[in-house]
């Protein structure tokens, strides 16, 4: 009988250590690590890990991914309109802090519809106060079918949003390429009408005004219609300077009856856009 075959193992390739790549391809592989687990475990590792975390180019790489029409703008202004990392406000750089909060498109207003009651808002009651109650209609995209109910005299509520904390860097919020979309739903009960009031202001980074929208609708009259309707504006061309968008709603009743039948507010939104032409 023959010989039987030899199996002897050809010698295995040494794996390569990340440490010992060439800066330039480092950054690439970790261009494709998740932007929390980049902040929370691959900064940590090592000194060169980290500056490659806190540079801009592992960023602009992860930008340059989103193939999007919005995604393809926002990297040119991106390229265009680089952040100043010198802000010593925050410990990330300015484009770690956007791919982590992801600021376009999603609502910066906190706690819109009143699911967590008050929290995040700023409030004045008047005659018994603002409440929070179940939505009498349902109010199309709202994250809870809930809203805030005004009383029978003045009621005040206001939320502060702060840009830069939210993910943008001024530069970008600077370049006229951002519109910054605003939208409230309001209505009233059947049995009793109401006014209803939004103002809605940019302010600068010492909270001085520098443009405002203001929706006065007419009063709703009692026995006349129940539900919500819409309000909205978008800001845009607002100049230099915007670092915080403040999102105020006054209501009261029309009949000064003791209880909560005001107006109805829910589904508060604050979103923020790349300009496309």
């Amino acid at each position: 009988m023959g010989a039987r075959p030899s199996r002897r193992r050809l010698p295995a390739d040494q794996p390569i250590a990340l440490d010992a790549l060439p800066p330039e391809l480092l950054v690439q592989v970790l261009s494709h690590v998740p932007p929390r687990a980049l902040v929370t475990r691959c900064r940590a590792v090592c000194r060169a890990w980290r500056d490659v975390v806190d540079g801009p180019t592992v960023w602009l790489l992860q930008l340059a991914r989103d193939r999007s029409a919005e995604g393809r703008a926002l990297y040119a202004v991106a390229q265009r309109c680089p952040p100043n990392n010198e802000d010593e406000e925050f410990p990330l750089c300015a484009l770690a802090r956007y791919c982590l909060r992801a600021p376009l498109g999603r609502n910066l207003i906190f706690n819109s519809c009143g699911e967590q009651g008050f929290r995040g808002w700023e409030v004045e009651h008047g005659g018994n106060g603002w409440a929070v109650e179940k939505n009498l209609t349902l109010v199309p995209g709202a994250p809870s079918q809930t809203c805030f109910v005004t009383s029978f005299q003045w009621c005040f509520k206001r939320q502060l949003v702060d840009l830069v904390m939210e993910g943008m860097w001024q530069e970008l919020l600077d370049s006229a390429q951002i519109e910054i979309c605003v939208a409230d739903w309001w209505g009233a009960r059947e049995n009793c009408g109401c006014i209803y009031r939004l103002r809605v202001r940019l302010l600068d980074v010492y909270e001085h005004e520098v443009v405002k929208f203001s929706a006065s609708p007419n009063p709703v009259l009692q026995w006349t219609e129940r539900g919500c309707r819409q309000v909205s504006h978008v800001f845009t061309n607002f100049g230099k300077g915007i670092r915080y968008v403040s999102f105020e709603q006054y209501g009261r009743d029309t009949r000064s009856w003791v209880g909560h039948y005001g107006a109805l507010v829910t589904h508060s939104s604050v979103r923020v856009r790349v300009r496309l032409s």
